[in-house]
């Protein structure tokens, strides 16, 4: 792994954990659900100029277009969607690690559903990483947090997983970009009809608000979708997921930076439980290929 593709995996880490301190900072302004969809509205019509500019097609195989379904309907709709709902209650920094457990989540599917061999090592990261969420949610449920909020999370970081998954026929077939955009407007139509049926809008326009939902819909929205392909087409997407293992560090730090989130002991340690599970997890699959 080169220096340039090193730069892009702790590029592409960061912005991902910073994601979740920008949307908390939304939700406290903006209906959850009516915001993530006029999100992912402007990202995806800025996502095809960019993919018609780059000389890509509306001409989709099958499995791009069953991939760009399940893709929009499981990562944007449902992951995004229920994080961004969970987190008028949850903070930034539970949100951040509750999702962080994605690499672990497609690790265990791929090994009980789809029969991946997984290495000792994976399995011991796969113990760790439940040891770790089971650490810092035991001292969390202590202090009183949302359950209802948690849950959602849960539930959200499942959807990330089987989106996950459907990028293993995603990236046949060229126009990639065209797909990323094509992605946001299943999120953005799915969310925009729940939003209609069950929120009231009521927006307090702020400059922070400005600045969140601006850096939500050009940042984690599109640069790091494209630094994401870039590293994988460059160093492949098994090594490139090995970045991942950063997540739950940098998506604390960035809540307790910006926000000012506490975390105790317990979190802290929880955190570290996970990363190395996760490294563990990555490594292993690594070593495998």
């Amino acid at each position: 792994m080169d220096i340039r593709a090193l730069l892009m995996g702790l590029t592409f880490a960061l912005i991902w954990s910073s994601a979740f301190t920008s949307a908390r900072i939304i939700v406290t302004h903006a209906p959850p659900l009516a915001a993530s969809s006029l999100r992912f509205l402007m990202a995806g019509l800025i996502g095809v100029a960019v993919a018609r500019m780059m000389g890509q097609t509306w001409k989709l195989t099958r499995d791009q277009w069953r991939a760009t379904l399940i893709f929009g309907l499981c990562q944007n709709a449902i992951y995004l969607g229920l994080n961004f709902y969970a987190m008028q209650t949850v903070e930034a920094s539970l949100a951040s690690i509750i999702a962080s457990t994605m690499p672990l989540m497609v690790a265990f599917a791929g090994w009980v559903v789809f029969r991946d061999k997984l290495p000792p090592l994976g399995v011991i990261g796969l113990v760790l990483g439940i040891a770790g969420v089971i650490l810092i949610m035991s001292a969390r449920l202590d202090a009183g947090v949302d359950v209802f909020g948690v849950a959602l999370c849960v539930i959200a970081a499942v959807a990330l997983a089987i989106a996950t998954l459907s990028m293993r026929t995603m990236s046949s077939g060229g126009n990639l970009m065209m797909v990323v955009g094509l992605q946001m407007f299943v999120g953005a139509i799915v969310l925009g009809i729940v939003s209609a049926l069950i929120e009231t809008i009521e927006v307090t326009p702020t400059p922070a608000l400005f600045a969140a939902f601006t850096y939500t819909v050009f940042i984690p929205g599109l640069v790091a979708t494209w630094i994401w392909f870039a590293l994988v087409a460059r160093i492949g997407a098994t090594k490139a997921a090995t970045f991942h293992f950063l997540n739950p560090f940098f998506g604390v730090a960035i809540a307790a930076a910006l926000l000012g989130e506490r975390l105790g002991a317990q979190d802290i340690l929880g955190v570290a439980i996970i990363t190395v599970g996760i490294l563990a997890v990555q490594v292993s699959r690594q070593v495998k290929s």
